[in-house]
């Protein structure tokens, strides 16, 4: 990429600098190259001046300047200015016009990388016998949107779906179950009716408080392997997996994996209770087992129950070694809520302790809630709202602008209710993936049905927009000639090169937000282009051509990134 050439082209000259004896030896810190903020500062900036006028002794401008005459234009760059301590860089004409050329022979290949190492990415993560709320949405389209955007990038890419199939709620549902349903009919109940039941629960509690240690009774002898137990909850179980291919099926997602904390049970966390007891890492607590952290940096974490039921953390622990042991990743990414940030700082403090990890990285993307005004959704409670209800809304509402809308195409049934889907479901995954994942999304079916502004529609439709320009033109090849260029093409130009560092960026700081963000600065400079210049009459057809099939390319590379379809109309 020509941002690593430029870093290493600064590198060198203050390097030849010391060499002259015009800078002082020393350490020459990370080369830092950005995109300036205005577009007449160049295409890149160094700060490196900035950096070094205390060490060097001189003010930042002098030192740019001598850095800048050490480093000669070349085919990629054709100036290099040093304003007020900034030094900055110009590309030529004739790499835009090589980078054109390279996105229309490479097509959703451009930008793409090949790499050796191994990803394992923990997400979506949904809770047996509970239908898909709204809550679900974040880890699951995140976490789709990293996994495609590392195998993007070269990675061997394992996608775990680490479903919440244990635990005392378990015991919950089951003392509920057998209390209010008869035996012929534990199979046929629905996820619906499996949530009813565990808000029931909760409820009926606060009244009889004895029922929790029912509960905690039922979940041990299901641990024991009791039959009865078992098989109300692989009734739990089936009905709920069938649920969430349903609705996996809805959203365009494929989970490699779903290994439930279920598949980690019985010997492997005897095995990881001894070896944590040897290495005199964990202690018992009133009873229990627990994990002590050196100089009390950590809450103690809970590994054995005093009833010798396990935990949460036990499993947990559990799952990173048999992914170590069976996929031997150089990174862990646990796509989970900013609610679990303890729990997963416990765990990976943990691991570390154990030593079972030394170069792998651990790493929490923590998202935000979505949440109402007054406070986050509980199931308990029943206060949440189903995914899928969001979901049929957004196409409901996706349909009605269809139907509204004046437009130029005449649509048949079935082709309206599948851009209607398309359309919808987009948007709702934009609306979340436009965001940091950090942030909080307050639940607003106005905001988050927006099919207006920086939203997936409004990309969906530029890219048909492209697609329908080419194929009107029916340009077999393209000959690519940037000269006499004006500004909006320049935009274009000055915008889509970024997409393979944007890629790169998005991985490295597991942020799919800045690959929205680029796509949406690229649409716009797009639809100025389009409205301002005509492209089949026009003397330059054949580069406004070419533009118009590299921004349809990135742009679809960006979506299908992000995991959102594209229609064949709009």
């Amino acid at each position: 990429m020509v941002k690593e050439n430029i870093a290493k082209l600064v590198e060198k000259a203050i390097k030849t600098l010391q060499k002259e004896k015009v800078f002082p030896e020393f350490v020459i810190p990370e080369v830092l190259v950005e995109h300036p903020d205005k577009q007449n500062n160049g295409d890149y900036s160094v700060n490196i001046a900035l950096k070094l006028a205390k060490t060097v002794k001189k003010n930042p401008q002098e030192i740019a300047e001598a850095i800048c005459a050490k480093i000669k234009p070349s085919k990629a760059v054709e100036k290099i200015e040093a304003v007020s301590g900034f030094i900055n860089f110009y590309l030529s004409m004739e790499f835009f016009q090589q980078e054109i050329s390279v996105i229309l022979r490479q097509k959703d290949k451009y930008g793409s990388q090949q790499s050796k190492k191994t990803v394992v990415i923990d997400y979506s993560a949904p809770n047996i016998a509970k239908p898909f709320g709204i809550g679900h949405l974040r880890s699951t389209i995140i976490g789709q949107a990293l996994y495609n955007i590392y195998q993007f990038l070269g990675w061997k890419c394992i996608g775990d779906n680490h479903l919440g199939d244990w635990g005392t709620q378990f015991g919950k549902l089951i003392y509920q179950i057998k209390k209010k349903i008869k035996p012929k009919d534990w199979k046929k109940l629905s996820i619906n009716e499996l949530e009813k039941l565990y808000v029931e629960f909760h409820k009926e509690a606060e009244t009889y408080p004895e029922m929790e240690e029912e509960a905690r009774s039922y979940f041990k002898k299901l641990e024991k392997g009791d039959k009865e137990a078992k098989t109300i909850w692989q009734a739990c179980v089936d009905t709920s997996l069938k649920e969430f291919d349903r609705i996996y099926k809805m959203l365009g997602i494929k989970i490699d994996y779903a290994l439930g904390e279920s598949f980690y049970g019985g010997e492997p966390m005897q095995k990881i209770v001894a070896e944590l007891a040897k290495k005199k890492i964990s202690a018992k607590s009133q009873g229990a087992i627990v994990i002590k952290y050196a100089n009390d940096e950590l809450p103690p974490a809970m590994i054995l129950k005093s009833d010798k039921a396990t935990t949460y953390f036990l499993r947990d622990l559990a799952t990173i070694k048999y992914r170590l042991k069976t996929w031997r990743p150089d990174i862990f990414v646990y796509e989970i809520g900013a609610d679990q940030y303890l729990h997963l700082k416990q765990l990976f403090s943990a691991v570390k302790s154990l030593g079972w990890v030394k170069k792998q990285k651990l790493v929490h993307v923590a998202h935000g809630m979505i949440r109402w005004e007054h406070g986050k959704f509980s199931t308990r409670k029943g206060q949440t709202i189903h995914l899928e209800e969001v979901l049929q809304e957004a196409i409901s509402r996706a349909m009605k602008i269809i139907e509204s809308a004046k437009a130029n195409i005449v649509l048949s049934e079935k082709e309206k209710k599948e851009i209607s889907e398309i359309v919808g479901i987009g948007a709702i995954k934009y609306n979340d993936l436009s965001q940091h994942h950090s942030r909080d999304i307050i639940f607003s079916w106005e905001k988050i049905l927006s099919m207006d502004g920086n939203s997936g529609p409004y990309l969906q439709y530029t890219v048909v927009r492209c697609q329908s320009v080419a194929k009107k033109a029916k340009a077999k090849k393209l000959e690519v000639n940037l000269t006499g260029l004006n500004e909006a093409e320049k935009n274009i130009l000055k915008t889509i090169y970024k997409f393979p560092e944007i890629i790169q960026l998005a991985a490295d700081n597991f942020s799919p937000n800045l690959i929205c963000n680029f796509a949406h600065d690229l649409a716009q400079k797009y639809n100025l282009f389009y409205n301002q210049c005509p492209i089949l009459s026009s003397e330059n057809k054949e580069t406004r051509l070419a533009l118009n099939a590299a921004v349809g390319q990135v742009l679809k590379s960006c979506l299908k990134l992000l995991g959102i379809s594209i229609p064949k109309k709009m």
